[in-house]
């Protein structure tokens, strides 16, 4: 990255925000340009600095995590926004994608990880992380779905896929598959278009009803 991405924390907790802070603010990767205590002041600020990310705490006053989000990506689709909580809670989970959410950390993860997911985030290559996996495989083993009219994809694009569920990378994909990086990143853009999609949680759900990892 030539430039830095400049993020957004919203937190209503003081020691949080300064924990988020502690972890990311060494890394020049990120560049910290606001912060705020609740979704109203999430609204304002991302109109005021239009950064590139904004991490989102779930529960605040005046206007939860969800509601912001869901407004933030009205106003502002360009922005990446990753809910932190600390439940794994899996409605939490679906819920954050619904309102337009990247990407969904638990705020208990070791620091290391919040660098690398966080610039996958960014760039677009934020794999599923297998935690993250584990909670949707099991929950769509428990939910009964109907069965989903006709499939648009192609086969190869259905393999591409049930990698994606299983938590592997972009470079995983390309050399398990034995085909280039760049390759398996237009795939991507492919499928998410076709099935109006904007992430890698969204399209692992989308595997999960399907069963193809049955």
């Amino acid at each position: 990255m030539n430039t830095p991405i400049r993020v957004l924390v919203v937190d209503d907790s003081d020691q949080a925000r300064e924990g988020i802070h502690t972890i990311l603010g060494d890394d020049p990767a990120f560049e910290f340009v606001a912060e705020g205590k609740d979704g109203a002041e999430a609204i304002a600020l991302t109109e005021i600095w239009m950064p590139d990310l904004i991490l989102m705490d779930i529960q605040m006053p005046v206007m939860d995590g969800l509601e912001a989000t869901k407004r933030i990506k009205e106003r502002f689709p360009y922005v990446k926004i990753v809910i932190l909580t600390v439940s794994d809670d899996i409605t939490h989970l679906f819920e954050a994608l619904k309102k337009g959410a990247q990407g969904y950390m638990l705020k208990n993860l070791k620091p290391e990880s919040w660098h690398e997911y966080l610039r996958a985030i960014a760039l677009d290559e934020a794999p599923m992380t297998r935690e993250l996996a584990h909670l949707l495989l099991n929950e769509f083993s428990r939910m009964r779905q109907p069965e989903a009219c006709g499939d648009p994809l192609t086969g190869r694009e259905r393999e591409i896929l049930t990698l994606v569920a299983k938590g592997l990378s972009n470079r995983d994909i390309s050399q398990q598959l034995i085909i280039s990086e760049h390759t398996v990143k237009n795939h991507l853009k492919n499928i998410m278009q076709k099935l109006h999609m904007e992430n890698r949680v969204q399209l692992a759900r989308y595997v999960y009803e399907q069963n193809w990892l049955g």
